[in-house]
């Protein structure tokens, strides 16, 4: 396939299966949220494809799990030293599928290093164990194995780092990987594994099928018993399809899905703070994050001095194309995001919300939102009960801990959520009680290689990072003999 835009380096805009570069039957064309201008035409795989993809990984399975995790550490170092090498590269090409400013793009592609960093300790440091026997002349081992072919799945909001905090984890626990990435940000995914392809890892052990209508190939894939396991991040109701589709064959899942952050502000808190965290983690992506903040509950003897110090901070937001360095927020990812987004505001208004301010000044070309801040909602609008995946805060008041706890656990399920005050018991107490899989206490960029990152309820289950992110992609088998006289 060819690019459209010239200016862009681009990578192989084809698929990759069993360690070739193939072009495809048909293309698809990736455009720049920020510009509406095309960048690329790419490959998109067929079912056929699939297929294929699925042999080489079956073919590669027995040779990859037999190798040793020195082998798998010393090709997951090579790769984490080329996304370093090429990290202002692979920087522009996500700010421009994507759409978030460049500083936020370079801080993607050292995150999503650091998973191949962390995950190629992680190889190094598997061990299984051996148990006393209850029979005299046995020997009792427990020994961790790959489980097998994996399917990834990855969003379109981070297209480095949710790719490589799964194949991290995979690679190292020897399981072959096959990536479905977004069709709006499929050019991360392919200079991510042409840079695999440079570090040496064998055909079939890492394959990208981009596809412009994905649901057919998924749905292949997760039907063939010879994937034994699909991660995936995205949205709880597809999360819920996966579910359904993976019954038959029993495979096992990790499901990182929709997040509804709330942060408590208590009147302890330092409010300085609180608005710089609020504000890193709301506005981050232009809000088109998982773990960003959808609901701020503040005490009310301080809400006032809490909203107008938000107020400036929202207002004081530049947008624009993230190549200009003045940018602090993007566009959203397609116009049906948009559309999304001043839905809710436009039912929280009718409703009895408050407009406490937004700006006015949008770029008039691309999908953008303008930043606003609203108070006076309550839990029964549909902007309290949904991800906003757009630059909008809202705001409501607590009376006491207890009220407090009550709106921030008004979810199905919980990703992240945070807490500001001085109260180091309350703070311990409110944490321990808050429906969330991670909990940031004064502080809200929580989001670390070390650290198990997930949710619980409806926003999926299973973990990723840290040392218990690699269990996922392993099955214990135990071994138990007798010994010979």
């Amino acid at each position: 396939m060819h690019p459209v835009q010239s200016a862009l380096r681009l990578p192989p805009c084809s698929l990759l299966i069993a360690g070739r570069w193939q072009s495809a039957d048909s293309s698809f064309t990736v455009t720049d949220p920020a510009t509406g201008q095309p960048l690329a035409q790419v490959g998109s795989a067929t079912i056929a494809d699939a297929e294929q993809a699925l042999d080489a990984a079956v073919a590669a399975l027995p040779l990859w799990r037999r190798s040793t995790a020195t082998e798998r550490a010393s090709l997951l170092m090579k790769w984490h030293a080329l996304l370093l090498e090429q990290r202002e590269w692979l920087a522009q090409l996500l700010t421009a599928e994507q759409g978030k400013p460049l500083a936020e793009a370079r801080a993607e592609i050292d995150y999503a290093a650091s998973y191949i960093n962390w995950y190629a300790g992680e190889a190094l440091r598997l061990a299984g164990d051996w148990q006393h026997p209850s029979v005299a002349g046995r020997t009792l081992l427990n020994i961790p194995e790959p489980v097998g072919v994996v399917l990834v799945l990855t969003p379109w909001n981070f297209p480095a780092a949710m790719i490589t905090r799964k194949l991290g984890a995979a690679l190292a626990a020897g399981c072959p990987v096959i990536v479905k990435p977004s069709e709006y940000t499929p050019l991360t995914a392919l200079a991510l594994a042409e840079l695999a392809q440079q570090a040496g890892f064998p055909a079939g052990v890492i394959q990208v099928l981009p596809c412009a209508t994905p649901d057919p190939v998924a749905a292949h894939l997760i039907a063939s018993p010879q994937v034994a396991k699909v991660s995936f991040t995205g949205s709880t109701a597809v999360g819920r399809l996966l579910m359904q589709q993976s019954a038959a064959t029993l495979k096992r899942l990790s499901l990182e899905l929709g997040g509804n952050a709330p942060v408590l502000v208590f009147a302890d808190a330092d409010l300085d703070a609180a608005v710089a965290g609020i504000m890193a983690a709301k506005f981050r992506n232009a809000g088109q994050t998982c773990v960003c903040i959808n609901r701020v509950l503040v005490d009310s003897r301080i809400a006032k001095v809490l909203e107008q110090k938000l107020a400036a901070a929202v207002m004081a937001l530049r947008l624009g194309v993230g190549t200009a360095a003045d940018t602090q927020i993007g566009p959203l990812i397609n116009q049906r995001a948009v559309d999304k987004v001043k839905q809710l505001v436009t039912d929280a208004l009718a409703a009895g919300a408050r407009l406490v301010c937004g700006q006015t000044l949008v770029p008039d070309i691309g999908h953008f939102v303008a930043p606003q801040l609203l108070s006076d909602v309550h839990m029964g609008m549909t902007i309290c009960q949904q991800e906003i995946f757009g630059p909008v805060l809202t705001l409501q008041t607590f009376a006491d801990e207890q009220t407090a706890l009550q709106l921030a656990n008004q979810t199905d399920g919980g990703l992240a959520a945070y807490l500001f005050g001085a109260d180091e018991k309350r703070n311990y107490r409110v944490a321990n009680a808050l429906k969330a899989g991670m909990v940031g206490i004064n502080v809200t960029a929580i989001s670390d290689a070390r650290i198990p990152f997930g949710g619980v309820g409806t926003a999926g289950f299973g973990r990723e990072g840290s040392r218990y992110g690699i269990n996922d992609y392993l099955q214990l088998k135990h071994l138990c003999w007798e010994l010979a006289d």
